[in-house]
């Protein structure tokens, strides 16, 4: 049994492991690489292995930077299947065409700027008739029920609780005589946060491959949270701006949705009007509507008991139509402005930075991580000139980082994720989707609890198990 770490290896982005198990090749995710468009477009290009000689994929979640190259792999050669939750399947069928028209609609608007400069077109890195295909190998399964995927390897997929239809993947791999549990946890959700349930710990593992996100963060109480951004709105409302918020489609929206909801019916926040401008966040909602079953308690005591649509209420406005996404550069009142993507590296939301940077009075909320050189990370690290379509722009507004909404766990909640594990049966733990300054100090407190071997894999880096 081999392991190979492709992406999301000293990274949080571009996730992609390579299981080799009873002769089968086993690709757990694949996800875009964003950052630097040039650098982004080679990686996402070009694969370090065959496509074609995979024999299976499997998916922990549809966010894009754990699904979103996919369509590439068909193309490059894939047959097999690619199986996730159903809920994920559901998301994938929204997220990968939606993928690749911005790919397409954002390489038409920088090529409009190149042939000004007398510069040679770009291609898109895939195209929607791709994503198409890529979405005919989706094959849905369901929580908690074991599945024979090849001779000698059974899968159950349990429940993250990151963002809707999320998993964590544990695989039963019986060979040479022997009997393994791998255990992938996929992005580990935090507990006793809006709308989801509480992450299903994988347990009785021999080798856990592990998210370690925020390995060395500690979230803050969401009632604080809830406070500051109730705060922030009346502050921003009070002056005459606007908030920009640059939010994944898909998990971060709806959070952010369900809280304003909350906020408004309590009266700490005022009478402002809130909009939603992403097809696919309008479409993921729609999904979540149509998933209640993966959603907590406290979701069907405020919201759902009631018949109340958490994701839906008086001032707040799904904005599908182009023509009413361009209308809202022109508003003179104060408004909340959620679009994708939460990176800022594609999508609508590059519009709405592009007319807003510049005014004081408004305020942009980085409410996620935001990986090196994306526009929400160069934002967030403060940065007064920015480029937007590759064009400069000054930063005049307020910038402010939220990350208490994030759907990550903190690493308090990914210690007691791994206290689960026996250390004495747990041979090796490999971190993944982490950056140094957040792996190197998670590793040294899994090797204060006894877990000696914590590997925190390079790009490319193969390990033999056992």
């Amino acid at each position: 049994m081999r392991l190979i770490f492709h992406g999301a290896a000293r990274t949080v982005t571009g996730s992609k492991h390579l299981l080799i198990a009873n002769r089968r090749k086993i690709l757990l995710e694949c996800g875009l690489f964003q950052g630097r468009r040039k650098d982004t477009y080679e990686k996402n290009l070009n694969f370090d292995f065959d496509p074609a000689s995979l024999d299976y994929v499997l998916l922990s979640h549809a966010h894009i930077d754990h699904t979103g190259n996919l369509p590439n792999l068909v193309k490059k050669g894939y047959q097999g299947p690619v199986m996730a939750t159903s809920a994920t399947v559901d998301l994938c069928q929204i997220m990968l065409r939606d993928s690749a028209h911005l790919q397409e609609k954002d390489v038409e608007f920088v090529n409009k700027i190149r042939r000004r400069k007398h510069e040679p077109p770009v291609e898109p890195l895939y195209t929607v008739e791709d994503a198409e295909r890529a979405l005919r190998h989706l094959v849905g399964v369901q929580y908690d029920h074991p599945f024979r995927l090849a001779p000698g390897i059974t899968v159950t997929f349990r429940d993250a609780g990151h963002i809707l239809g999320s998993a964590g993947l544990e695989l039963e791999i019986r060979e040479r005589g022997q009997t393994f549990r791998l255990g992938f946890s996929g992005d580990i959700g935090r507990r006793h946060v809006p709308i989801l349930r509480d992450p299903n710990v994988l347990r009785d593992l021999d080798y856990l491959i592990m998210e370690c996100t925020y390995g060395n963060r500690l979230h803050r109480l969401s009632e604080d949270a809830e406070e500051e951004l109730a705060e922030t709105v009346r502050r921003v409302a009070h002056r005459g701006g606007k908030i920009i918020i640059p939010a994944f489609a898909v998990g971060r929206t709806q959070t952010l949705v369900y809280l304003l909801h909350k906020l408004f019916n309590q009266n700490r926040i005022p009478n402002l009007p809130i909009y939603v401008d992403s097809p696919l966040a309008t479409g993921a909602t729609e999904i979540f509507r149509a998933h209640p079953e993966c959603f907590d308690r406290e979701t069907y005591r405020l919201f759902l008991r009631d018949d109340i649509d958490p994701f839906g209420f008086g001032r707040l406005k799904y904005i599908r139509d182009v023509e009413e996404s361009k209308a809202l550069n022109h508003l003179k009142f104060p408004a909340i402005i959620i679009s994708a993507s939460g990176m800022a590296e594609g999508g609508r939301i590059l519009h709405h930075l592009r007319n807003n940077v510049g005014d004081p009075r408004n305020l942009v909320l980085i409410v996620g991580y935001a990986a090196p050189h994306t526009l929400a990370r160069k934002l967030r690290d403060g940065q007064k000139q920015v480029r937007i379509f590759g064009e400069p722009h000054t930063v005049r507004c307020e910038v402010k980082v939220m990350e208490d909404f994030s759907g990550h766990a903190d690493q308090a909640e990914l210690l007691e994720y791994v206290q689960k594990q026996n250390p004495r049966r747990l041979k090796a733990i490999f971190l993944v989707h982490g950056e140094e300054d957040q792996a190197l100090p998670f590793r040294e407190k899994l090797h204060g609890l006894g877990y000696r071997q914590v590997f925190y894999p390079r790009p490319g880096e193969r390990f033999r198990l056992p």
